[in-house]
């Protein structure tokens, strides 16, 4: 069995949650002895493939990801791939993304991972120029089987795009937030909440603030840290200006894994405010490091974190705000939430995707 996996992803992220669940799966898969695996990206920027066994392989060439290259890394991408795929001769090719043509060679089986409805579900998120809606769809018409990574996206996509519930399957991901040399942030003598990842739209950044904003117990004592996400915007600085937020208590840092560890291991609580995830992949790196979470109740998320979360209403600020008050000041709750998140990630593995997606394929190859 030859399993083949497009250039897509690889192309575009240098780090991120998708090409991380595209390398491990490969990886995994590959390591198995199941199967022979490749990766068919001529150029790729992806920083996961180095750390790649010998059973992978890498049928392309690391370029740096300098800005503004992305567009010619593309171009030379759909110019050769095609070709280096064919000399392959996949009997399967995994897309790695959505696109409005077909990756796969003929006579190729064609798996797609959806992960989530949100641009369907929150397109006043989204610029009008935004063509993934429009490309998922025709994806996943086109392929023979749809693996989505939760219970919510599969009937999300059922419901909205009217596909065959025959043709999907639910595998959950993997985490692999691990850094035992976790770097420590040089905080002041005030404890903080963290927040991860982007802030815009349905991630729901905004209510956390005003939640933040309301409480004196959580104004006058915790700071807020936003890891990752970029800069804040003028829009978010005004909004923490408006609720009268000393700009040295909320601050947004950037940096790698190591030092996101280091911040989980240190924070108070890990709050997640998101309106909508297809996943959610933050909670579980959270709990690996024994930090109490604070989680919305919409969508995929109690799917993921099961009961090792303080749940709140993400559209009430009133809501989040007693919530992590509750986290904050009950000490048994605290420990409580701890115990529960280290037997909950017991349950997500690479391991498990792995086998999981590994017999879809076989499913579908018979």
């Amino acid at each position: 069995m030859r399993i083949a996996y497009d250039h897509q992803i690889f192309g575009w992220q240098e780090y991120g949650g998708i090409s991380r669940y595209f390398f491990e799966l490969a990886n995994g898969i590959a390591n198995t002895g199941a199967a022979e695996v490749a990766i068919i990206s001529p150029f790729f920027i992806n920083a996961y493939l180095a750390a790649s066994s010998a059973h992978l392989q890498i049928r392309g060439r690391k370029m740096p990801p300098i800005r503004h290259t992305g567009r010619i890394y593309r171009a030379i991408n759909q110019l050769f791939a095609p070709s280096i795929m064919r000399n392959f001769q996949p009997d399967l090719v995994h897309e790695t993304y959505y696109s409005d043509h077909r990756l796969a060679p003929s006579g190729s089986k064609v798996v797609l991972t959806v992960f989530d409805m949100i641009n369907e579900l929150f397109p006043e998120d989204f610029s009008s120029w935004d063509s993934t809606s429009r490309e998922k769809a025709i994806a996943v018409k086109r392929a023979d089987h749809v693996i989505c990574i939760s219970q919510q996206t599969q009937n999300d996509l059922i419901k909205i795009l009217g596909v065959d519930p025959q043709k999907t399957s639910v595998v959950h991901l993997g985490f692999s937030l691990t850094q035992p040399l976790a770097h420590a942030y040089q905080k002041s003598e005030r404890p903080y909440l963290l927040y991860v990842g982007n802030r815009a739209g349905y991630k729901n950044f905004q209510t956390l603030l005003r939640a933040y904003a309301s409480s004196p117990t959580l104004n006058n004592e915790y700071d807020l840290i936003a890891f990752g996400g970029g800069a804040f915007t003028i829009k978010e600085k005004a909004l923490i200006a408006h609720n009268g937020i000393c700009t040295d208590r909320v601050k947004q840092l950037g940096g790698d894994d190591a030092l996101l560890s280091g911040l989980y291991r240190n924070a108070t609580a890990f709050v997640y405010p998101s309106r909508y995830e297809g996943f959610g992949i933050p909670p579980l790196e959270a709990m690996s490091f024994d930090c109490p979470v604070v989680s919305s109740n919409t969508s995929s998320i109690p799917e993921v974190v099961g009961n090792a979360a303080e749940f709140f209403d993400p559209d009430s600020s009133e809501s989040l705000m007693h919530a992590i008050e509750n986290v904050l000041n009950n000490e048994s709750l605290r420990q409580d939430l701890v115990a529960r998140g280290r037997e909950r990630i017991k349950i997500f593995s690479w391991e498990h995707c792995v086998e999981q997606t590994l017999n879809v394929y076989k499913e579908l190859l018979v």
